[in-house]
């Protein structure tokens, strides 16, 4: 017993140091118990097992999972710490309310240089190798002046699957309640103004004149009185108007049909108006034709009973309802309350008086620029046949380009200086051409700036070309003799020519001969080859000769020739007579 305890003793190391031996086995007594206790555990007999933590061991749990390896705990002491997460092996991550500092603004300036500290500009947050600023001739170490300011450093922020998905970390709730204080302002301000608004009306008096005969649409007085009506009603009205359905149109989400796609059965319908496939496109789904089916007929599109859906769109007082919801919209954004379809009399009395006041303000505008610049001049319109370029003046011209009756029509000026005549010239630069050459007209000189000499220059001119043309012919005329001696070198350059090409002439004749006696060999060859093969087709598959019919030469173009002449062809009628 002695030496067991002394076996089975701890080592001679710390207290906290784990054995790794191996646990002795159990008798079969001591595994008979066990088994007994584990079933009446799971029966609920028993108590369960209980871990160091002091939590219950769920007596249903396989052995495998529930028994500690001997390396990890050789007192195999009841616990499950080794199936649960080990936190020395689980990553840090950091909580949902951390985040990046914004706006931080670092204005504390050191005034002389710290330990450690950029050598360069002096920041503690970076070391001279980092430094983004500019290499000074002396760092602020050796200086201690121009102390930069130190960078504020981000955290390194390390969150989990769930707080790299959350769209609103590092949001400040306090920054909506701003929004909220500018609309709460806003509204008491128009509603100040209302008031103010109200109290000027009634101290003025314009209360009573509802009823006056002087109550017209273009007025002030027509459009205070018309705001003053309906201000009490505005802000009932329009609370409701954005939820009120369209007349004609129901909405329902369990059935959403609309009037338009109803028509009346004995109505034709727009598939049917025009037969003709290239005509206008009809759409089944939403039953549109937008273009016109009777384009291409020739009828006028205000005769037909139908000429599409965009002519329907865009006549009448369509386009003036689209402008006026236009003008809502706008009036709308710069705190007006008008709605089309809530208060459309308010909006049209509204939208009449801005257009009046607009034409007033531009008249207004256009008559001040001119009393302080001036130009009155400059805008009146020209006349319509510079603006179109066209009139009604009537030009007869010949078949030569030339004005028979009528006024000829006038040259357009460029913007460089035209008809400039220099140094006694009637006529400009470039108004005379003449062998790739321009000139004067005047004097036929092709010297730019010259004096013009008039008619003496053009006759000059004429006798120079003149003399020019005659040169070529005299140099024709007074060729030299030939000599004998060079008569006699071109006849025995003529007698070589002619025996060059007797030359060639036999040349062609002896390649001729050659291919002829090579194409001769290679007929022979080809008839060898032939029987070669004819005796290897004899014998046995097994006793033929390894790559016995294969070459690896390339054949010449003699052998392609005779292999065709000498190549037997299955169909042709006279094969069994070629070997006669």
């Amino acid at each position: 017993m002695a030496s067991g305890a002394v076996a089975n003793a701890p080592p001679a190391g710390g207290a906290n140091d784990v054995s790794l031996e191996e646990p002795k086995k159990m008798t079969r007594e001591d595994w008979r118990k066990k088994k007994e206790l584990e079933e009446q555990r799971k029966l609920g007999n028993a108590p369960a097992e209980v871990d160091e933590e002091g939590k219950d061991i769920n007596p249903h749990i396989p052995q495998y999972i529930s028994s500690v390896p001997w390396y990890i705990d050789p007192s195999k002491r009841p616990t499950l710490k080794h199936q649960r997460p080990q936190p020395e092996k689980q990553k840090q991550y950091n909580s949902s309310g951390d985040w990046y500092k914004r706006g931080v603004q670092e204005h504390a300036v050191a005034t002389r240089y710290r330990k450690g500290a950029c050598e360069n500009c002096g920041a503690l947050t970076h070391k001279k190798k980092d430094c983004m600023e500019r290499p000074r001739k002396v760092g602020a170490k050796y200086t201690g002046m121009n102390i930069a300011p130190d960078e504020h450093v981000q955290p390194q922020l390390m969150f989990d699957y769930d707080g790299k998905r959350d769209r609103w970390n590092g949001y400040n709730p306090e920054e909506h309640m701003k929004i909220v204080e500018e609309y709460s302002k806003v509204d008491l301000a128009k509603r100040t103004l209302k008031a103010q608004k109200l109290q000027e009306e009634l101290a003025s008096g314009k209360l009573e004149q509802v009823n006056s005969p002087r109550h017209q649409w273009g007025e002030e007085e027509s459009n205070s009185q018309t705001e003053r009506d309906h201000n009490s009603e505005d802000e009932d009205e329009d609370k409701y108007a954005d939820d009120i359905d369209m007349p004609g149109q129901n909405f329902d989400s369990k059935r959403r049909i609309t009037v338009r796609n109803l028509r009346i059965r004995e109505d034709i319908a727009k598939y049917l108006r025009n037969l003709d496939p290239n005509s206008a496109y009809y759409d089944p789904k939403t039953r549109a034709m937008r273009e016109n089916p009777y384009a291409n007929t020739g009828k006028n599109p205000d005769e037909v009973g139908y000429a599409g859906d965009n002519f329907v769109r865009y006549t009448g007082d369509t386009i003036s309802m689209a402008q006026t919801q236009l003008f809502a919209w706008e009036a709308y954004d710069k705190g007006s309350e008008v709605h089309l379809q809530a208060d459309p009399t308010k909006l049209e009395l509204l939208y009449k008086s801005f257009k009046v006041k607009k034409e007033d303000f531009k008249a207004q505008q256009k008559e001040s620029i001119l009393e302080k610049y001036g130009g009155q001049e400059h805008l009146d319109a020209p006349p319509a046949e510079l603006l179109l370029a066209q009139t009604e003046d009537y030009v007869e011209y010949s078949r030569h380009g030339t004005v028979i009756k009528g006024q000829e029509k006038a040259i357009a000026c460029s913007k460089y200086e035209e008809d400039v005549k220099i140094n006694n010239h009637t006529c400009i630069w470039g108004s005379y051409w003449k062998e790739g050459k321009w000139g004067y007209k005047c004097c036929h000189s092709f010297v730019k700036y010259s004096y013009c000499t008039g008619e003496a220059g053009k006759e000059i001119a004429n006798t120079e070309a003149s003399l020019m043309e005659e040169q070529p012919e005299e140099a024709e005329h007074m060729t030299k003799p030939k000599t004998l001696m060079e008569i006699h070198q071109e006849k025995q350059k003529e007698k070589k020519k002619k025996k060059h090409k007797k030359s060639s002439n036999s040349d062609s004749e002896g390649e001729e001969k050659k291919k002829q006696e090579k194409l001769k060999k290679a007929l022979n060859a080809e008839e060898a080859r032939l029987l070669h093969i004819k005796e290897i087709m004899q014998l046995d598959e097994r006793k033929r000769p390894y790559n016995s019919q294969y070459e690896t030469r390339e054949p010449t173009e003699e052998e392609m020739e005779a292999y065709r002449m000498k190549r037997q062809r299955p169909d042709d009628p006279m094969a069994s007579f070629l070997g006669q």
